[in-house]
This record gives C-alpha cells, structure tokens and sequence, in this order.
C-alpha cells in the first residue's frame, strides 16, 4: 500500500526511526534494520548534515501515586489511611515535577490512577464498600479496576472532586513539558466491577451479558455455569488485613455464577494463588481458543495505522473491544497521552490492531507502551498490534540483572542486541518497576554493590538502543523497599497497602522536592541518574546507531576471562555525534582493558594511531583514548562498577 506524506510521517513516529538512519554506516557485527537503499557514504558527508538529526529519545518516569507525597512514617503493616497516610495528586506540586524533570523525563507514568477496589469507606460518596475477602492488601491492587471513569478516591484531597483533581494534575505535568501516562489493565477487572462515573449511554462490564452460557461472543466475562463463586482456601495462615476484623471479612462474596478467574482459572473456587480479586474479561476467544471475529491478514504488519482502522471499519467486533475503545478514548479527552497495557498479550492481537490504530488517528503521539513477556510474540504485537513499545524484560533485563548479580558474561547483551536489531527502538528498557526486586534490596543485590550496583547496568541500559528507558521512582535514590507494609512483598515497594518510601519521604523535604534530607550518598546517586538519563534524553548520538566493541584478545591475555566478561562496550553514533561507552561490572577489582576497533569502526570514529582527547560525559572531565595500532586498540582504565561514557 502506498502511504500519503501524512501516514509515512506518521509511520515513522511509530516505528522510532531515524529519518536519516539508513545513510549511516553499518556496524561490521550489527546492521541496522534498512527503510531504504543502503549507502556507505563517508564520514565527512554525513557530517555536513548532522545538525538536521532528532535528539534524545523518551524517559519514563514510573511514580507509584499513592506513595509518591506520603510523608508519614508510621508504616505499620496492614495500617489503615488513617495510620499510614496517603499520597495525593496535589503532592505532584511544581518542585516535584520540576525535579522529575531534571532526571530527563518526558512522560510520567501515575501508577494506580484508575478507581480500583479499596477497604477504606468511601459509602458517603456513593460508592460501594470492596470486601476485603476478593482485595489484596487494605489499599488495594491497582490491576483489579472497578471503575474505568473515575479515579481512585484515595488520591483526592475531596473525593468527590477527584476527576477535577486529577485533570488539574495532568496540566501541571503539561506544564512541565511532560505528557501523562495511565494503567489500562484490558485482560480482567475487579470482581465487583460497577462504574459510577459512566458516560450516559455506557453500559457497566458484564451488564447485558447471558449468564447461562459459558461463553458468548458479546459477554464481557466467561461463567461456570450454575456454580456459585467460593472465596479461595487461604494459604501459609493468610488472612485478609491481616486478620483484623471487618463486617465483609467472612470468607465469602456473592457471585453467581461464578466468573472465570483473571489470569484463566476456569474454577468456581479458584486457588489462593491465583488472580482471584480479577475477572477474565471476553474478547471472542472462545474456550477452546479459536477465534469468533476477523483474522488480520499477516501483510498488515507493513501497513499504518490508518489501513487497521480501515480494515476494522467495516467488522463486526465483539462488545469488549467497543468497551475498552470507549474508555481509551474518554480518558485521551481528558488529556492523557498514552497508556501502559497490563499483560498486553492475554488478549488477542487483533484487538490491540482495533483498539491501537483508534488510539493513533486520535492522537498521532500517543504512547502506548505494553507488558509483554514472550520474545516470539514481540513482532505480532509490535507490526500487528501497533504497540509503540513493549517490555524487553525476558531477554534484556534478565540478563542484565545476572550480569550484575556475577552470574552471567557481558557480552550477552551483544547477543540480544543482535537478534532484535529489526526491533529493538520498540523494546523499553528498565532496571526497575513495580513487579521487580529494589536493585538495593538485599535479595537482589546481596551483601555487596547495594544500590552501586545499578549504575553500570544504567548506562548500558539507558544508552544501548534507541528504544525508552524507564525508571521507577526511588530508584535513582537507592531505594531498597524493605518496609513490610501488610500484603506486598519487602523488596519491591507494596503496591497493595498504605505506607510511605522512606528515600521519597528525604527527597520531599516537607514539599520542597530538593532532596534536603537526604543522605550523601543518596544524593550523589541521584545526580548520576541525572547525568546518565540527560544523556540519554538530549545527546544526538542515542537516536542513532548502535556499534558493539569486542576487548582486544592479544593485548588482555594477563587479565582472567572472568573478569574481562564483567566489562561492556559500545558506540553510538549519528553522523558527527558519537560516543564510547565502557561499563565495567565488578565490584571489587579495578580493571586496565583494551578495545578492539576494526577499520570501518575506526573509519566511522575518525580514530588514528596515537593519543586522542575525548570527554567524559558522565563527569565533564576530558579522558586520553590512547589507541596503540593502526587497527585500532584503546586502552581504558575502570575502577569497580565504574562506567565511561566518551565523547569522541
């Protein structure tokens, strides 16, 4: 299909490509997915247009909203609003925002926004009570929604007026130059699913559907037929909030029938570990996992966003899908600008065409980023799916975390780099969230690095690929989520109870944002996210192409292969802009390594023999690349987790 100027531009956008990528040399180890002709045009021509080249590339800042402005300290487990406290949408004042700003972000991700079921008692709002025997935690998961038009009560200085509290929030972040994102958890909702805040005309999940059959094409959930739902048998002495008394807390809860689990249980009573506060949501895929509406055609994968819609157009399309398109679009009304999908690849790929491809003609810049944890099925979501970028978590920061862990050889991520070199502008990179382990906590990082030890692993992470890096917040403080707040679980900040951070709590300052409380340390680690993601955020080179270097065989023969797979290395380059970036690993030896350059990677550098001035971006202090051939062997020396990033 041919693509007007407006959808090749568009196209471009969704793809992440460089308008200039394909006049920039190949790496002899990576060569860059192509858009057009190859051409090997020397250095000093790419240069006389480097200064049309873009800039930088997205840094998400991911802030768990209900802790993110809590300043108590109480912290007891299980401890109600009351006791603990809780953060509000009005904490994100103009020093917080700014100083999420300094870290290089462009979207901010408000985790936990949409209203999803919470213990504390909301009744004199008209809402109705959540027992506690389908919620995780007193606060409550943030991927069982109850209601897709509202936000959550908890974050709202007045509840009544919590839409209004959070539109003002949204502006204050566009006024800040970043744009919004929000959870949208398509795969299942709460059990007690009810919508207050519905546009007229809107029917809640589950309200029209004919609970008599297992499945039907327009029901929004799957039933076990003439089974009433049974709370599940709890485990390892579980009791829910922690077993202080509630009127709801009795071991039941009226469904029937009983729904299909979230994550597919199939059980009347399903398992204790599996998504019981969730229901699986129906998008006409039958129980026997065929399929009941349109198969897109595979040559959609080369097509925009503007033939999907088109392909669509005229389809039949289950109720869910119209649901989730009707709920996508209310909240980009209100200023959102993109979503973040839970467990994207639960639900069909088709559906994600429908939904992603609305979305786009909506809002050509919208980000839609999506949790996605199979690398076979990275392609289908990204071409067909029209996500704009996915998690690289199975492959890319498993890795990393066993690099960092002195489990596993550097040279790994070359590898994988390699195999997604088609792809890998889509794949976002992250060394936190909220599924994974604090790198600080103890059960990541051991008895030694702590929270140093994210640093190398930053700057590979950030600067490897064109593709966005995402932090979460306290991460760049050192973070360790130790505190046992009731439900969640110590080293990963509890996303399901009430409590504050304490590195957050020293960074507000009473409001002030300016990390006044907090300690040497951790405000030195700061500002090093700072440095790192700034590059990342502004530097030229990053949009442009990745060159992995090899250490030098001949001249590393006195260092142990141990210890040499614990070293990283890598150009970035566009046209005039590059940088050498070496990140070493271990955490106790310092290292003296040398870099093997090939003559089309020194060609592409402008290196020759003898000594060259480059700087250290990450310290602003100039660096001797020595290079000891006409071949090209640099010489660098690393202290422990000690990174460079070199401006050549």
């Amino acid at each position: 299909m041919l693509l007007t100027k407006k959808t090749e531009l568009l196209f471009k956008h969704l793809l992440g490509l460089s308008v200039l990528s394909s006049i920039l040399a190949c790496s002899p180890l990576i060569e860059p997915q192509k858009t057009s002709k190859s051409n090997t045009s020397t250095l000093p021509q790419i240069n006389a247009i480097s200064s049309n080249y873009p800039v930088g590339k997205p840094v998400v800042y991911q802030v768990f909203t209900r802790l993110f402005g809590n300043t108590n300290t109480t912290n007891q487990p299980w401890g109600s609003i009351e006791e603990n406290g809780v953060g509000k949408f009005s904490d994100f004042n103009d020093a917080a925002l700014l100083s999420i700003k300094e870290l290089g972000t462009s979207h901010i991700w408000y985790t936990g926004v949409p209203h999803h079921d919470v213990i504390t008692d909301y009744s004199a709002y008209g809402i109705n009570h959540d027992d506690p025997d389908v919620v995780k935690g007193r606060a409550g998961s943030p991927y069982a929604v109850k209601d897709y038009y509202s936000v959550n009560p908890d974050l709202a200085q007045e509840p009544a007026n919590r839409i209004a509290e959070f539109e003002a929030l949204i502006a204050r972040t566009h006024k800040h130059g970043m744009q919004v994102i929000i959870d949208i958890v398509p795969n299942h909702v709460a059990r007690n699913y009810q919508s207050l805040g519905k546009p007229q005309g809107i029917k809640n999940f589950g309200e029209l559907d004919n609970t008599n059959f297992e499945y039907a094409r327009n029901n929004n959930f799957y039933y076990v037929v003439a089974e009433d739902f049974k709370v599940p048998e709890p485990t390892n002495g579980y009791q829910p909030l922690g077993g202080e008394s509630h009127p709801l807390a009795d071991g039941k809860f009226n469904e029937s029938p009983a729904k299909w689990t979230g994550n597919g249980s199939r059980k009347a009573q399903p398992d204790a570990n599996d998504w019981y506060e969730t229901v699986k949501v129906n998008y006409g895929v039958k129980p026997d996992g065929s399929y009941d509406f349109a198969t897109l055609p595979q040559s959609y994968r080369d097509q925009d966003v503007y033939a999907h819609a088109a392909f669509w157009a005229d389809k039949d399309v289950p109720d869910s899908w119209k649901k989730f398109r009707d709920i996508t679009h209310y909240w980009l009304d209100k200023g959102v600008d993109g979503f973040r999908y839970d467990m994207a690849e639960m639900v069909p790929v088709e559906f994600w065409s429908y939904l992603n491809s609305s979305i786009k003609i909506k809002n050509p810049q919208a980000f839609l980023l999506a949790e996605v944890y199979n690398p076979s099925l990275y392609r289908d979501y990204i071409q067909l799916g029209k996500m704009d970028y996915l998690y690289d978590k199975v492959e890319f920061y498993d890795e990393l975390k066993a690099i960092m862990q002195g489990k596993q050889s550097a040279e790994v991520l070359h590898q994988i780099q390699a195999k997604h070199q088609d792809i890998e502008q889509h794949l976002l990179h992250f060394l936190e969230n909220h599924d994974e382990q604090r790198i600080a906590s103890p059960d990541f990082a051991g008895k030694v690095g702590g929270a140093e030890m994210g640093k190398p692993a930053l700057v590979v992470s950030a600067l490897i690929s064109r593709s966005p890096t995402l932090l979460y917040f306290g991460q760049e403080l050192g973070e360790d989520g130790s505190e046992d707040l009731g439900f969640g679980d110590p080293t990963r900040t509890s996303i399901f109870d009430y409590g504050s951070v304490p590195t957050i709590v020293r960074w507000n300052n009473q409001g002030m944002f300016d990390g006044g409380l907090l300690t040497k340390a951790e405000q030195q680690l700061q500002q090093y996210y700072r440095n790192v993601m700034q590059i990342s955020a502004t530097h030229p080179a990053v949009s442009g192409q990745y060159m992995p270097i090899m250490p030098a065989a001949k001249l590393n023969k006195a260092i142990a292969q141990q210890d040499l797979n614990k070293v990283l290395a890598f150009v970035r380059y566009q046209g005039d802009k590059r940088f050498l970036v070496v990140s070493h690993f271990s955490h106790t030896k310092p290292i003296s390594v040398a870099l093997n350059f090939d003559a089309q990677q020194i060609s592409v550098l402008g290196l020759d023999k003898g000594t060259h001035q480059g700087l250290d971006l990450l310290t602003g202090q100039s660096v001797n690349v020595d290079v000891q051939a006409a071949n090209g062997e640099v010489l660098l020396n690393l202290a422990p987790m000690q990174s460079m990033v070199i401006e050549l």
